[in-house]
């Protein structure tokens, strides 16, 4: 069995056995976030049946990706990354899903260019959590705007997407994180990265963004 193979599949029986010695039947996705990967890194996981994947480049995504999602209509790619409205055209053709729709703006031109293509591109909306100068995302208190706006005009809003503060623990995010979720009755949530992934299954996280306990550690 290749490593990444066994990587993958230790993780997914550490969620089952955790979240059943506390007795929570929710089982997440595991979004294996190739960024930055060769294909043929990825490819034992592919042909082990996993479709989920995530990139945060969508230059780097059309290039790897495109043949396979053509040979493999069952593979979702997910966009992970800060997305640039000049680069949406592109994105919304090779990602199946969005995690980090942060402002109207994005919302709007990601709406326009999947209508055009005939298409529904599930969307998260990235939340900055801990109120991070440096980092993306919508503040807490402007996620129900959004939210509604982003309904208004067309886009398949499932649910919100954070990152929490490094050096802080997680746990008190990902609680806060599921009651916002649940405020706003919306149904995923995207949170839980290779360090941090046990805490986020406990507070119902839907996807699970993990690479380098799958993939190993990048060059």
């Amino acid at each position: 069995m290749h490593n990444t193979v066994k990587n993958l599949l230790d993780i997914e029986n550490n969620i089952k056995t955790y979240l059943n010695k506390i007795k929570i039947d929710n089982i997440p996705k595991i979004v294996a976030v190739s960024k930055t990967f060769k294909i043929d890194k990825i490819l034992p996981i592919i042909e082990h049946g996993h479709i989920d994947f995530g990139e945060n480049k969508v230059q780097e995504a059309v290039e790897k990706w495109t043949d396979i999602k053509k040979k493999d209509t069952k593979i979702k790619l997910h966009m992970i990354g800060k997305l640039q409205t000049n680069k949406v055209k592109q994105a919304v053709q090779i990602f199946d899903y969005i995690h980090s729709v942060d402002s109207e703006k994005l919302a709007k031109k990601i709406s326009d260019e999947q209508n055009k293509l005939n298409k529904k591109i599930k969307v998260f909306l990235q939340v900055n959590i801990g109120d991070e100068h440096q980092k993306a995302g919508i503040k807490k208190a402007e996620v129900g705007d959004l939210v509604s706006f982003s309904k208004k005009i067309g886009l398949d809003v499932i649910g919100l997407m954070c990152i929490p503060p490094i050096n802080f623990d997680a746990e008190i995010y990902f609680k806060e994180m599921k009651n916002l979720n649940k405020d706003l009755n919306l149904t995923d949530l995207s949170m839980g990265m290779s360090s941090d992934f046990l805490v986020a299954a406990k507070y119902g996280s839907t996807h699970i963004r993990i690479g380098s306990g799958i993939f190993g550690q990048r060059s």
